[in-house]
């Protein structure tokens, strides 16, 4: 039983293909297609005005220079957003409760805004590892901590993201158990509990937006540091 509840984290395959391929795939099917008129339908309006919304959040961090980004930014989080919010639907895969797959995003944007810094202003970048004021013998020790803090931001972004997706499914796979289990002998119980799955549920799609959100925040925040 205790094996069974992590099941929902292991690739499904089908034909011998694992299905988190399509299931990346998807996400880039739900936004609008290019066509000759400005707007095309209702949907599109609200798809391209929910797009500049968060385009606009993102970039207001970041100076002139890091406006470059915005379009590498916007995909990510949209990315994310629909992944996390598809994983909530029953049967689905959710790859972003990957660890694997989180790293794998976090890590060269972390490195691609690090070596942007280390390029074009490397004096500045570096004075972050030392901030100014720091007394003599402690020099050897802050710069030590304040690289490792460094080195640990990518592993702490997919972290982040994967602990906080798993412990959210759990939970509800949990509480779902419970309520179908107590339905034959404790109506009321049931009940309540199926109250509460209900609320979980509701929380954690506010999770899986606000996730996204901060995964993209704190990139720009990393990559504001640098330019």
């Amino acid at each position: 039983m205790n094996l069974s509840f992590f099941d929902q984290f292991s690739s499904p395959y089908l034909l011998g293909m694992p299905l988190i391929i399509p299931s990346l795939l998807l996400p880039t099917l739900l936004l609008p297609s290019p066509g000759h008129r400005w707007i095309n339908n209702r949907l599109s309006t609200v798809q391209l005005w929910f797009i500049h919304l968060i385009t606009k959040q993102l970039m207001t961090p970041l100076n002139k220079t890091g406006h470059k980004w915005a379009l590498l930014l916007t995909s990510l989080i949209i990315l994310l957003l629909f992944i996390n919010l598809l994983g909530l639907l029953p049967y689905t895969f959710t790859p972003t409760t990957q660890l694997s797959m989180n790293m794998a995003l976090a890590l060269p944007l972390w490195l691609a805004t690090l070596l942007t810094g280390l390029r074009n202003q490397p004096s500045i970048s570096l004075g972050h590892l030392l901030p100014e004021g720091t007394p003599t013998p402690l020099i050897p020790a802050l710069i030590i901590i304040e690289t490792i803090s460094l080195l640990i931001r990518p592993l702490a972004l997919g972290v982040r993201l994967t602990a906080n997706l798993t412990a959210g499914h759990l939970l509800i796979q949990l509480i779902s158990t419970a309520t179908i289990t107590l339905l034959p002998t404790m109506p009321s119980i049931s009940t309540l509990t199926a109250l509460i799955l209900l609320l979980l549920t509701v929380l954690e799609v506010a999770v899986a937006m606000i996730q996204a959100y901060v995964f993209v925040l704190l990139l720009s925040l990393y990559l504001q540091e640098n330019i």
